[in-house]
């Protein structure tokens, strides 16, 4: 018996997430595959109701478990908390205290789905890439750090620190999912002004002699943020410090066409890892079985696959999506405008994975 924990969040954490537990059980459970799953607070949720984003019992509940699975956090209510009680420092901590270094979010794109990108469809027809991104350093956690009033002005101040050891683990995480892939790796940096990408240049070559089967290049994040837009099929793995994974993350995500599919995963040196959608919170879904559960469903395809050692039921539930999709259904976040389609909510969407995948997660048939 595998224990998951799921933090469902806040906003539409908690809708997707439901979904997303319903097809991993089900996908599970055919495999031969038992899982027991424990439901925590975070984020605006936690805040509420304990004062704090995260707890230390949560914490400690995450340690022990194999995966977690996890919606979103945040939302307008929180947004005038001081930065560091947010409920983004929540999302934060647990990357921090489980080790998570290495975010793995792939952008592919389903074939039903190339009119939805704003880009034209022969460009993105056929994308498939993976953004690998460091987790747990850079601006994000660098110290110090801090607002101050100096000399009658008002001055912020954030440090982009690494270390050889973070960026050698995130390299080899890297260089491994390219060589189940295409064998190609991209390394996006700013080695022409930053020191700090000076030091990742070096030391992602370094790794790279490890993996001479992997053809690897350097990429200047500005002309990669350009490239995305321009050729996107030119990549296949890239991997970043924890900005600009952030940010070129998010823009290839957009560039499938929605954030509602795209999943992501964040894995640590200890095994356990934590799958999370990349949409967010989405208030001004909340409540109206509006939200596209695909992204959640992905992640737990990802938690299967990384977490589990489990890839057949991992394709099973991606060749499930892939089906709906092909047979016209559609959340709202995916109909183009004068597009006549079968739009279906959150929990239809997953009902109709859940008979893809040739299970009736509901009354236990299949």
């Amino acid at each position: 018996m595998e224990r998951i924990v799921v933090l469902p969040g806040d906003g539409i954490g908690p809708e997707v997430t439901v979904e997303a537990q319903r097809v991993l059980a089900a996908a599970a459970s055919r495999h031969g595959l038992e899982l027991e799953f424990e439901d925590e607070l975070i984020g605006g949720a936690s805040i509420d109701a304990h004062g704090t984003p995260l707890r230390d019992e949560v914490v400690d509940l995450c340690r022990k478990s194999r995966a977690v699975l996890l919606g979103a956090v945040g939302g307008p209510k929180w947004d005038d908390m001081p930065v560091d009680t947010r409920p983004e420092r929540g999302l934060l901590r647990i990357r921090k205290e489980l080790g998570l270094f290495a975010n793995l979010r792939p952008a592919a794109v389903f074939s039903a789905l190339t009119g939805a990108s704003s880009l034209r469809p022969e460009i993105v027809d056929g994308i498939d890439l993976l953004v690998v991104r460091e987790l747990t350093g850079g601006l994000y956690f660098g110290e110090p750090r801090g607002r101050a009033l100096v000399e009658g002005q008002r001055e912020a101040r954030n440090t982009m620190v690494y270390d050889e050891h973070e960026i050698e683990r995130v390299a080899r995480v890297a260089f491994e999912s390219a060589g189940r892939r295409r064998r190609h790796l991209t390394h996006v940096h700013k080695a022409n002004v930053l020191e700090v990408s000076q030091l990742w240049v070096e030391v992602v070559e370094e790794v790279a002699r490890d993996f001479p089967d992997v053809e690897l290049a350097h990429q200047l994040v500005d002309s990669c943020a350009m490239l995305l837009v321009r050729e996107p099929k030119r990549f296949d793995v890239l991997v970043t410090s924890n900005l600009f994974g952030d940010i070129l993350s998010d823009e290839a995500a957009m560039i499938t066409g929605s954030l509602g599919m795209l999943p992501s995963a964040s894995l640590g040196e200890g095994g356990i890892g934590l799958y999370e959608p990349v949409h967010g919170s989405a208030p001004d879904l909340v409540g109206r079985d509006a939200a596209n559960p695909l992204a959640a469903i992905g992640s737990a395809a990802m938690l299967l696959e990384h977490s589990l050692d489990a890839p057949e039921p991992a394709r099973a539930i991606r060749d499930a999506v892939a089906a709906v999709l092909a047979a016209g259904h559609r959340t709202a976040d995916l109909v183009l405008e004068g597009e006549t389609r079968d739009v279906v909510g959150c929990t239809a969407m997953a009902d109709l994975v859940l008979d893809n995948l040739g299970l009736d997660e509901r009354d236990g048939r299949s």
